[in-house]
């Protein structure tokens, strides 16, 4: 990966200048470059067996930067693709950001402090998401179907609104200043699927969570849609824990279970 990655730098006209960032499982490498033409960028590279790239996560920041033209999202400038050695690869030279983003886990410990101004943008840039038609799916009925009742102890609601969504939506995909990162994800999921993973990622810092779940009423309080997305992010959530994915967050995780669906 390290040598692909230098490979696609001097393709692509860049020169390495950050210190290289493993993605989720080392599926990714990434470095920050520079580049004559765009100034400071994000290189990433993806890879998989050959025969085997292609799909939503290849294929999704490329889709994201046509169909999200009008959101707070890094600027993709450029993708490469190749086969070496029976492995693929995918180069994405992107903008760099500099603002840091929420927190450096997507599990919240430390109260954040989000403005009016930050909520505004975020909200529109949700919005704007949610009426973006797509084909692509993040959130199967088929997977509620058994993880709710698996997980939560509840039974599996049955989805009838459905919209885009971001997919990945927590504070260490969003930086300070609104800037939505990582969206590679995106597709259908339950109407305030975004909103309501955020909320479950947020709740070892109650006073951000009462924040968000304030601003978002609407979600929450008026007609309900919220609490079925929250009770599905929750079974996401713990089936992550289940593999050894955040486990400090399951307590919090069952008691917002039973918030959003008493027994």
């Amino acid at each position: 990966m390290a040598a692909e990655h230098t490979s696609a730098a001097a393709a692509l006209g860049a020169t390495v200048t950050g210190r290289p960032v493993w993605g989720w499982y080392g599926r990714t490498l990434g470095h920050h470059v520079h580049h004559p033409a765009h100034g400071a960028c994000w290189l990433r590279l993806l890879s998989a067996s050959s025969g085997d790239e292609g799909g939503k996560l290849w294929e999704g920041n490329e889709l994201a930067a046509r169909l999200f033209t009008g959101v707070h999202r890094p600027p993709l400038y450029a993708v490469r693709d190749w086969v070496r050695d029976g492995f693929a690869y995918r180069a994405e030279l992107s903008g760099f950001v500099a603002d840091p983003v929420l927190s450096p886990s997507p599990v919240v410990s430390d109260e954040l402090d989000l403005t009016d101004a930050w909520l505004k943008s975020i909200r529109g840039d949700l919005d704007t998401i949610a009426g973006t038609a797509t084909d692509r799916v993040a959130v199967r009925q088929q997977w509620i179907d058994r993880a709710v009742p698996a997980y939560t102890g509840r039974p599996a609601p049955q989805i009838t609104e459905w919209e885009c969504a971001h997919g990945d939506f927590h504070a260490a995909n969003i930086t300070r200043s609104g800037i939505i990162l990582d969206w590679e994800g995106f597709g259908l999921a339950p109407r305030g699927w975004d909103v309501a993973v955020f909320l479950a990622y947020t709740q070892l810092a109650p006073r951000t969570a009462d924040r968000v779940r304030v601003e978002f009423a609407d979600l929450f309080d008026s007609d309900m849609a919220g609490r079925v997305a929250l009770l599905v992010a929750c079974a996401d959530l713990l089936q992550s824990a289940s593999r050894g994915d955040h486990p400090e967050l399951v307590p919090a995780l069952r008691s917002l279970v039973d918030w959003c669906a008493p027994a």
